[in-house]
């Protein structure tokens, strides 16, 4: 986190911190929704704090309650009169402390958190469907299946860019673009014409981190101080927040 806000500091840009259930059963609800009060009190960008892919409506609650700006019901797993249901009350909630509801509507594939969807169980998002979904819950924004997956890919993703852009003609709330790791900079830039207007990231931020780490310990093998081995590991991981920052055109915004 500290890495992520020091970027769009130093990049003028505004940024959302997500973090998934799984991310509050081990950091805690309040100690994150702390840490996101010190580095908004640190720097003068609009920063966020999301809640992703939760299913559990208490959950969604807590975390409203708690300074939550934004949360995502993921109720996609369901059939869609009962997704409609779901996500409804969660606006209806959500709303009444200024927070901003985000739901998906397909299905992405790939593994985010505890839940893991095969390719061939990846649902396409339809376009009239989609638009009869919005008007029904009231939903701020809608996270798309146009093609990518969470996780990293064995090859490069094929977006579905003409249901994007039909989508986006036919809906008038901000769209979400879940599993945009290793989705190449030119597509990314292509689907943010097309509408999207939140690109969410992860696996391409954890991985560079992660092999910094393992890179400093292969050299100093006796190193024991995480003010020396986490240096490199958050040096590249700003690295690749610079460059998505660039690529989603979000420099100089905030």
């Amino acid at each position: 986190m500290q890495g992520v806000l020091e970027v769009a500091n130093e990049l003028n840009s505004p940024v959302i911190i997500a973090t998934t259930p799984s991310t509050i059963d081990y950091a805690g609800m309040d100690y994150l929704v702390s840490m996101v009060k010190v580095g908004a009190k640190r720097y003068n960008i609009p920063i966020s704090l999301h809640l992703d892919h939760c299913s559990d409506i208490e959950t969604i609650k807590r975390c409203i309650k708690e300074g939550y700006k934004s949360v995502m019901i993921d109720a996609s797993l369901k059939g869609y009169e009962e997704n409609i249901k779901i996500t409804k009350e969660v606006v209806d909630f959500a709303h009444k402390y200024n927070v901003s509801v985000e739901a998906e509507l397909g299905l992405v594939g790939g593994q985010e958190d505890e839940r893991k969807i095969e390719e061939k169980d990846s649902m396409l998002t339809d376009p009239y469907m989609a638009l009869d979904f919005i008007e029904k819950t009231k939903v701020d924004s809608l996270a798309v299946a146009i093609g990518t997956a969470h996780g990293a890919y064995k090859c490069e993703p094929k977006l579905d860019f003409e249901r994007l852009h039909e989508i986006n003609n036919l809906l008038s709330i901000p769209l979400v673009l879940h599993g945009a790791s290793g989705v190449p900079a030119e597509s990314l830039i292509r689907a943010i014409e097309y509408g999207i207007c939140k690109v969410n990231i992860a696996t391409e931020l954890k991985m560079p981190f992660a092999d910094a780490i393992k890179k400093f310990f292969n050299e100093n093998p006796s190193a024991n101080d995480p003010r020396y081995y986490l240096v490199p590991a958050k040096e590249a991981l700003k690295k690749v927040v610079a460059e998505k920052i660039q690529i989603c055109g979000s420099i100089n915004r905030g």
